[in-house]
């Protein structure tokens, strides 16, 4: 069932002002007595995983727009990359440290519109903005911290299937997402085909590969390293400081995939940020304090062991595991689909797109995906409004 409980439910936490001046707080999760914002909450109950463990009692957070058809065939899915959430589109306010992350797709007269589809965007189980994840109380009374169980992709997936039903919605007429978000895609398709009418999977892969495994690697063992980590127990740390340091670092790693060369080199060259020439001693190149603004600015709207997680998770996926292969498990797909690619992607190479497309039967580009071409790289899908726009419109228009 659907609850929003009142703002004076729990006590306030005091939390630092979005982009004011000082030291980050200990963690940028949403936690109980900050404001709602827009979210909505929904307890599915408890959640077997597919280690064994169950998880208890969870509760998934969403945010809705637009209006549900009597009939109930105009609910668009819409699912989040590793460090988005439930808020696709909005206002930066109490609540939302950041605007909506995807503006000029979502919202009336844009490509998923808004005047005509049901959208709703649900925060990822393991996640840090309302969704039960490590910053969330367990049974115990604290955090679940680094405590939090493995989850993986499909896990991911139970949760949301528990979350529409929850909300009484048996099919989508469209799920949608991109990155992480991709790979929930596919296996909705593949695990809940008679829920999903079509599909749009944008610049993921189909499994995650060593190379990409490998670099998120080394992003979770910068987290694990910060002396502030105090292993993922840094919620109520006596002196307030947690392990803003190793995240600002994976965050600061992850850029370096989502961006590209052409465009760092272009945009930066070899300037320098202060007056003093970073040669001579003093002064840093821009592109270094680029990189360090967006690592310290992620901090105060994520939390450590959330990013762990959920990288953990999406290390996981392989849509062929225990399903004959990847190329099996593609052809099980009866949805309508989209596939794009990015041809500057060096996160989730075009080479994973295109096996993805060579092994759906109903895409609407054929057999191969939609390449959009962008010096952006990875993040070209949350940039590139114009070109992934026109690509979700040919879907939602069969």
């Amino acid at each position: 069932m659907d609850w929003q409980t009142t703002a004076d439910a729990s006590p306030a936490r005091a939390v630092p002002e979005q982009g004011s001046p000082g030291r980050a707080p200990a963690t940028g999760a949403w936690r109980e007595g900050d404001p709602f914002g827009d979210r909505r909450f929904v307890q599915v109950g408890d959640l077997a995983l597919e280690s064994g463990a169950v998880l208890p009692d969870v509760r998934i957070a969403y945010e809705q727009w637009g209006e549900r058809s009597p009939a109930g065939d105009n609910v668009i899915l819409v699912l989040h990359a590793l460090t988005g959430d439930s808020h696709v589109r909005g206002p930066a306010g109490p609540g939302h440290p950041t605007a909506g992350w995807w503006e000029g797709i979502v919202g009336p007269g844009l490509a998923i519109d808004t005047d005509r589809w049901f959208v709703v965007a649900p925060n990822v189980l393991g996640g840090c903005q309302g969704s039960t994840g490590p910053s969330s109380v367990a049974p115990d009374g604290v955090e679940w911290g680094a405590r939090f169980p493995f989850v993986t992709i499909r896990d991911q997936v139970a949760a949301q299937a528990a979350f529409a039903s929850a909300l009484g919605i048996d099919r989508f007429a469209a799920v949608v997402g991109g990155s992480m978000g991709a790979m929930h895609v596919l296996e909705w398709a593949v695990g809940a085909p008679d829920r999903v009418d079509r599909i749009a999977v944008l610049a993921g892969p189909p499994a995650a590969t060593a190379d990409q495994i490998a670099l998120n690697s080394v992003q979770i063992e910068a987290i694990r390293s910060d002396p502030s980590f105090h292993g993922g127990a840094y919620y109520e740390a006596s002196d307030g400081v947690g392990p803003t340091r190793g995240l600002a670092l994976a965050r600061r790693m992850a850029m370096l995939n989502y961006r590209t060369a052409t465009e760092l080199n272009e945009r930066f060259a070899r300037t320098w940020q202060s007056g003093l020439d970073p040669l001579g001693g003093g002064g840093r190149f821009a592109v270094e304090s680029y990189l360090d603004f967006h690592g310290n600015k992620f901090t105060r709207r994520f939390d450590a062991n959330s990013y762990i997680v959920l990288t953990e998770a999406m290390n996981s996926h392989d849509l062929g595991r225990g399903r004959g292969g990847v190329d099996a498990a593609l052809a099980r797909i009866e949805a309508r689909s989209l596939v794009l690619g990015i041809d500057s992607d060096r996160y989730f190479a075009l080479d994973g797109q295109r096996r993805i497309a060579a092994g759906l039967r109903h895409s609407v580009h054929g057999p191969e995906p939609v390449v959009l071409r962008s010096d952006y790289g990875h993040d070209a899908f949350l940039i590139e409004d114009a070109a992934v726009g026109a690509a979700l419109v040919r879907l939602l228009a069969g």
